[in-house]
């Protein structure tokens, strides 16, 4: 949420616009926060049971752990299909809510998002280039070409100071220009009518202070979202795997049009025939008995240098073609990714709370501590821990290294076993983190150590 605070800030926006912002990225955040939510809570409330030693007297009364955690486990299964419908019907439209709105946000003060050292130009018929910037919002160093009477008649204006602001109606800007000069072709038609004259007259104009209006409405307007209803974050499972088939139908075909447009037409074809170069006294049908070794062999040294060249151009032309093919072969496959890893994504957010849950309950159980403490402490480092491997699935399948599958599921095939094994501890009343329990059995190692010495 952060990360667009530049968005907001000093751009007048109403109070609504920006608890609609909040709200929409609340609701990116719940994928992350639910996991953590379960495993804490599963932590602290398992940690209590067993400090206040009432685990302990369940199962005294014949109560085994399974039955203890049944109806929980229950609940968080429940917890995790609604979890599941979250990021597949709720997740898509806030998303694509939030991306049209951080858009629309964007373009309501231009001014706030001129980059540094680059030409700008979201202002129509303008190109802005600012070296620097100021704490107060002044412009410095700046260079602009105005294109709004047509790319011929292009009028260029240096200025050591500028400001951008917004009218009071919204609807212009006001570009405030100090100490500067201005560019501008003196006699623009006869310059269209003599192209070919070296010497083009122009005005130059110094100026201490300089105002230009430029025409744009900078009243909050919103983006339309159908514009984002192509992206990945906007679909739910049967329009991601719907994508996933057409695109991969599409990238099929292109391979295969590539492939043999390639092949039939640049080698076993009969493109560019003409332009083989033979020996004078060697017909084209004497050629099929010659290797390509000794038809080189054959010509003179000029000739050589000709079968050199188109050789070298023809294969500079394979390769670009090859590298263009590429190019587009790898723009289907990113957009398969893309929806893969958001397919898988809904179904790995589930299963997490459920691995959540079977690792804070018997965590809670074998550790015996309660409240704010241990808890949190636990459940922040586990959870750093599911990031960073869910984070490095993620970036692996996103880079095609691993196929996507493997990476989205990449943290849950780790902590389930972990899981898996302290239910099993816990069920079994291991003393897995009891310190006393571990001096005691090192004390008993060194011991059978030193008697053998």
């Amino acid at each position: 949420m952060w990360m667009h605070v530049t968005d907001l800030v000093g751009k007048g926006i109403e109070l609504s616009v920006l608890a609609e912002f909040f709200i929409y990225a609340t609701a990116s955040v719940v994928p992350l926060a639910l996991p953590l939510a379960i495993l804490l809570s599963s932590l602290i409330s398992f940690g209590n049971l067993a400090e206040k030693v009432e685990l302990t007297a369940m199962k005294a009364a014949g109560i085994s752990l399974f039955r203890i955690i049944r109806p929980l486990a229950l609940a968080v299964a429940l917890l995790s299909v609604g979890a599941f419908f979250f990021s597949n019907n709720v997740l898509p439209k806030s998303q694509m809510k939030l991306w049209a709105l951080i858009f629309s946000l964007r373009q309501k003060s231009p001014e706030l998002q001129i980059p540094l050292g680059e030409f700008y130009d979201e202002i129509s018929g303008y190109h802005i280039y600012v070296r620097e910037k100021t704490k107060d919002g002044a412009l410095l160093n700046m260079m602009i070409y105005d294109y709004s009477g047509g790319f011929e008649n292009a009028t260029v204006m240096v200025a050591d100071t500028g400001r951008l602001t917004a009218s009071a109606d919204k609807h212009y800007l006001i570009l405030d220009l100090i100490q500067g000069e201005t560019f501008e072709n003196l006699d623009k038609k006869q310059q269209r009518a003599t192209r070919t004259t070296k010497n083009i007259p122009y005005r130059r104009e110094t100026f201490s202070h300089k105002r230009i209006l430029i025409d744009f409405d900078t009243d909050f307007n919103r983006y339309d979202e159908s514009i984002l209803e192509d992206q990945h974050v906007s679909k739910d499972v049967v329009k991601l795997v719907q994508s996933i088939d057409s695109m991969r139908v599409i990238s099929v075909e292109r391979s295969r049009e590539q492939s043999n447009k390639l092949v039939n037409d640049r080698y076993f074809g009969r493109e560019n025939t003409h332009d083989v170069v033979l020996p004078e006294h060697v017909s084209a049908e004497e050629k099929q008995r010659y290797d390509l070794d000794s038809l080189y062999a054959m010509l003179s040294m000029p000739k050589k240098r000709q079968v050199y060249s188109v050789a070298r151009e023809k294969a500079q032309n394979y390769k670009d073609q090859i590298e263009y093919n590429a190019l587009l072969l790898e723009d289907a496959g990113r957009y398969i990714r893309k929806h893969e890893i958001e397919l898988y994504r809904k179904f790995t957010l589930a299963f997490a709370c459920l691995i959540f849950f079977f690792i804070g309950a018997p965590l809670g159980t074998i550790i015996r501590k309660g409240g704010l403490g241990a808890p949190v402490i636990i459940s922040v480092i586990l959870f750093i821990i599911y990031y960073i491997i869910d984070n490095t699935g993620y970036k692996m399948a996103r880079e095609a290294l691993w196929p996507c599958w493997a990476g989205m599921w990449l943290s849950s095939f780790i902590l389930l076993p972990v899981g898996i094994f302290l239910t099993y501890k816990a069920a079994t009343d291991s003393p897995l983190f009891n310190p006393e329990v571990w001096t005691i059995k090192l004390k008993h190692y060194f011991y059978r150590v030193m008697r053998k010495d």
